[in-house]
């Protein structure tokens, strides 16, 4: 059934355009860091591809209404760029995708936004990092990050993990492939194991003063980087790692249609649903237009709707803000709102305040790694090599 939500800019070349102009300077200056250098045609054509690319995304997100739909494209890329991108660099670096307690000893790992889980109370505690990363220098350094991690957290929310995590893209992707279904039901019980999951990894991380969900539990070492295996204690850590990923990363998201990894594993998810009590945006439900027909509740990647059996009660506080409830209700009962500003009303307006940041986010995360692993893939095509 034909969704019944019409915005001010919906099926309206002319304002869409006008309204993705903004994201036109935005993008340009984010894909080039403010300083464009193309020392080539294929860096030029990789740049002006990355370029359409996402305006083309945001124009379809104002024209059509739909932001889930073409949000998802953007967000599956970056994942999977980051990816090819971050192996094939380590690669050149160190000849692998592994480290060595060389790598370790001289603080080269770049920090993961992960780690924060983790790091937070042996600051606290013991004024120490417990993570052999650089704090100021180099890719990822450990004062970026937190300054990512808490500037996102203000603005967005759990909208991370819908946005900017480039790691969500897998399982968000996996969960696509099939049109229905296989294991049509999943007790929506299981988002809760995340966070005692988290409360686990920080308390066990503080005690051995060690980053253990890094060591022991991280599904996406398996398409980063691992440890190198010299004992049969690193052998069996490369085999939980990939048996995760499989599993929750690529297996149970393609027959459930759900954001497993994210949704019941992800101690950053799980920290980062509190942040949704700080950010500025929402996803709020009409319940004077849901009929509770539970449609929501069926296609939320994140079991974050229809927690006490009725989706009259909206998004809960795990909501990511990807938007697929708000594309599918057929009422158009669900929109994005800005707190404190009346509600059922001006939700063209909410939503477009919330596309600007969220979709920025996706650029600046994305947008680098995918212009460089086009030109990777040139560079694969014409010399038979990407290093």
């Amino acid at each position: 059934m034909k969704t019944q939500v019409s915005y001010s800019s919906t099926g309206k070349i002319g304002k869409s355009i006008l309204l993705s102009l903004p994201m036109l300077l935005l993008t340009f200056l984010f894909i080039t860091g403010g300083r464009p250098n193309f020392s080539g045609t294929t860096q030029l054509v990789s740049f002006f591809v990355t370029f359409i690319f996402f305006n083309a995304l945001f124009f379809l997100i104002l024209y059509t209404g739909k932001t889930d739909r073409y949000r998802a494209i953007g967000f599956i890329a970056m994942a999977l760029f980051f990816a090819f991108v971050f192996i094939v660099n380590l690669v050149k670096m160190r000849g692998s995708m592994a480290f060595s307690n060389e790598n370790l000893l001289s603080c080269e790992i770049p920090f993961c936004h992960i780690v924060s889980t983790m790091v937070i109370i042996p600051i606290a505690l013991t004024k120490s990092i417990i993570f052999p990363g650089s704090i100021l220098n180099g890719f990822a350094s450990i004062a970026t990050m937190f300054v990512i991690v808490i500037g996102v957290s203000l603005a967005l929310g759990r909208g991370f993990c819908s946005w900017g995590c480039f790691y969500g893209g897998w399982d968000e992707g996996t969960s696509r492939i099939l049109k229905k279904p296989v294991i049509k039901k999943m007790n929506p019980k299981w988002r809760w194991f995340s966070f005692a999951f988290l409360l686990i990894i920080a308390l066990f991380s503080a005690i051995t003063l060690a980053p253990q969900y890094c060591n022991w539990f991280c599904p996406f070492k398996t398409v980063t980087e691992f440890e190198k295996i010299t004992s049969v204690e690193t052998f069996f850590k490369t085999l939980v790692f990939v048996s995760l990923f499989l599993g929750l990363v690529l297996i149970l998201p393609l027959l459930t249609k759900k954001r497993v990894q994210c949704a019941t594993f992800c101690p950053m998810g799980a920290l980062m649903s509190f942040t949704n009590k700080i950010n500025p945006f929402e996803v709020k439900i009409d319940k004077e237009k849901c009929n509770d027909c539970k449609s929501c509740s069926r296609v939320c990647p994140t079991f974050s709707i229809g927690n006490y059996g009725s989706s009259k009660e909206g998004p809960g506080f795990t909501c990511t803000k990807c938007g697929k409830c708000i594309d599918t209700c057929s009422k158009g009962a669900l929109y994005y709102h800005i707190k404190g500003t009346p509600e059922k009303k001006g939700f063209s307006a909410g939503r477009l305040l919330f596309l600007y940041p969220a979709f920025t986010l996706l650029v600046v995360f994305a947008g680098g790694n995918i212009m460089y692993g086009i030109v990777l893939l040139f560079k694969l095509i014409s010399t038979g090599s990407l290093l």
